[in-house]
């Protein structure tokens, strides 16, 4: 089955964040589909400063074709990192400096359509590791303080944990204790979700701080795998990847 860019909004999500680029399914869907229509967004990402309304522009953006482009740059290796898995790759969107600012773009109009101008994230807060490529700029863009989550024993001073589930074994995600004040509104962020373990430590680890979880944004999603059940809090996704 190929994939074709959604904007998927119900509620519960993530994968696991050395994992969840990779999913099992069968190679017919080893290759993303042409472009079905012309392009007319070349030079939308270049040269914007942070907004605070995105959604109420005049000269505001098409996120549909905005997410067309984003997909098509995505990459797709059969059989890697091992046999009967397709490897979604993200890096060719970092790797041009146009399509990086379309992502960070359809990321806050996304935030704000999702959740509403009056509704914003004080906190974002990014999963190791492929989270920290786009959250600290997408916080600033939102006018929110950054907050990385990370493995267990990486990060210094007091700390909060939370386990998931790995396919084999259990593993922890940290967050140093005074990183959310109580009652601030955050938003978690990660490029994938997959089976949603990894996202739902990182949910658990905000409440366990004390603050109030508005949602999850995720740039890619793994529809089969189901990972959105897992979260007790809206998720949002730019890209529906592979199905089953």
């Amino acid at each position: 089955m190929t994939v074709e860019p959604t904007d998927s909004t119900s509620n519960s999500a993530q994968g696991n964040p050395d994992s969840t680029l990779a999913s099992r399914i069968s190679p017919s869907t080893s290759s993303h589909p042409p472009p079905s229509k012309a392009d007319p967004t070349t030079n939308a990402g270049q040269g914007r400063k942070p907004s605070t309304s995105a959604s109420s522009s005049s000269q505001q953006p098409d996120l549909k074709i905005i997410k067309a482009r984003l997909h098509r740059a995505l990459r797709q290796y059969p059989d890697f990192p091992s046999p009967g898995i397709i490897f979604e790759d993200i890096l060719p969107i970092f790797a041009d400096p146009e399509l990086h600012g379309l992502l960070l773009e359809a990321l806050e109009l996304q935030v704000v359509s999702s959740f509403g101008e009056a509704n914003k994230p004080d906190v974002v807060v990014g999963l190791e590791a492929r989270g920290f490529l786009f959250g600290p700029s997408l916080a600033l863009r939102l006018g929110a303080s950054f907050v990385p989550v990370r493995k267990q024993g990486k990060l210094p001073g007091p700390t909060e944990t939370a386990s998931y589930k790995k396919e084999y074994g259990e593993d922890f995600f940290q967050m140093q204790k005074d990183a959310i004040n109580s009652g601030q509104k955050v938003l978690i962020v990660d490029d994938i979700i997959a089976t949603g373990g990894s996202a739902a430590a990182a949910g658990s680890l905000v409440h366990q701080l004390g603050g109030s979880l508005i949602g999850y944004i995720f740039i890619l999603e793994l529809d089969f795998l189901k990972g959105r059940a897992k979260l007790n809090a809206p998720a949002h996704t730019l890209l529906t990847g592979q199905e089953k």
